[in-house]
């Protein structure tokens, strides 16, 4: 594949985005970086998911925690370059990227995402492989492709492994998300939670609303949480206060909500006892960090995109259907999912938590 014995001496991972998504392909990295470790490895990302690759500070160089899976980190923001394709602005941003990868000259690039921008990006790198699965998310990145792989799996973290041993063209060993450690994330962690309190972290944010579970039953499950001893703390994100703020007046007071950073959110679900929320990145943040999760399902498939590598229950009424468009109509087996199997499986996961 790569016109020479593998590994080549660097590798560039072209996952944008999003949040679960790019966490999805931490481990297949972390295989790749476990089984070849002199093998210099970039990754591409969106720049509001860098932290989950790298804390503030240097993003090339030698590894330690702060940067523990790639050596370079390079950052886009194609959602800002949407908006102004034809400005100065944009065309200096991408051209900046392309330098930046270029200098880096990969050997091989190994497009994870499956899109047409991840792929165009793949080849901005002017790797002498650009390598992509067989059947993508969408087939016109495959025009982009030197050499396009077969995968096997059901769930996404099993695919992208899958193609992270094709590139290989070896077995690897399954490997856990590695995640950076923040020194400043920590520190701020330390304010919101006294050391060896047990909390939650209830997220009721969604992607879109066919996904979102209603946040007054997110209120009730706050309050058999804190009658159970547990601190629930409310997560959300840019543009998420309303629906925080239903679950904590529902929850009469009992849930605190908080807003982190995403560096503070990875140290804060380190330390959590248990995590409740629907299929969004927080969720799969969590089961990465190995935290207890309840799982709360509608329309996307748990097989494909569940908790992956940690204890959890899936909770998803027969009357869901898989699908995949961004609708904000209520998904109607989501809506019969009740705060009491919510409660009920949080109470299972927790007497199966040591204190």
């Amino acid at each position: 594949m790569n016109g020479g014995a593998f590994p080549p001496k660097s590798l560039l991972v072209v996952r944008l985005g999003a949040m679960g998504d790019v966490i999805h392909t931490i481990p297949a990295v972390a295989a790749l970086r476990s089984t070849f470790p002199e093998m210099q490895i970039g990754w591409i990302v969106e720049q509001r998911w860098a932290e989950l690759l790298c804390a503030k500070g240097p993003r090339s160089g030698p590894r330690d925690r702060s940067r523990p899976l790639v050596d370079f980190v390079h950052t886009a923001d194609t959602k800002l370059w949407r908006k102004s394709p034809l400005s100065a602005d944009t065309r200096n941003a991408i051209m900046n990227v392309r330098r930046e990868l270029r200098d880096q000259r990969y050997e091989i690039a190994v497009d994870f995402q499956g899109a047409l921008k991840s792929a165009v990006m793949a080849r901005l790198a002017t790797a002498r492989s650009i390598v992509g699965m067989k059947n993508p998310r969408e087939q016109p990145a495959r025009i982009f492709y030197t050499h396009d792989m077969e995968v096997t799996g059901a769930h996404i973290v099993d695919q992208n492994h899958s193609l992270a041993e094709a590139v290989a063209e070896r077995p690897l060993p399954n490997c856990a998300a590695i995640l950076p450690q923040d020194d400043q994330a920590e520190a701020s962690v330390a304010k919101i939670v006294s050391p060896g309190e047990r909390f939650a972290i209830l997220n009721p944010g969604a992607g879109w609303g066919a996904k979102q579970w209603p946040p007054e039953r997110y209120g009730e499950a706050a309050r058999a949480l804190a009658n159970a001893g547990i601190t629930p703390l409310i997560n959300f994100g840019p543009g998420e206060e309303e629906l925080a703020n239903t679950a904590a007046n529902a929850s009469n007071g009992a849930g605190r909500t908080i807003s982190c950073s995403l560096g503070e959110l990875i140290a804060l679900t380190r330390r959590a006892s248990l995590f409740i929320g629907g299929d969004t990145g927080p969720m799969h943040l969590a089961a990465a960090l190995q935290a207890p999760v309840v799982a709360i399902f509608g329309p996307t498939d748990p097989a494909r995109n569940g908790p992956y590598g940690t204890r959890s229950v899936v909770l998803r009424n027969p009357a869901s259907r898989t699908s995949f468009s961004h609708v904000s109509t209520p998904d109607p087996g989501l809506m019969n999912i009740t705060a009491e199997e919510v409660i009920t499986a949080a109470h299972r996961l927790l007497e199966e938590t040591p204190a």
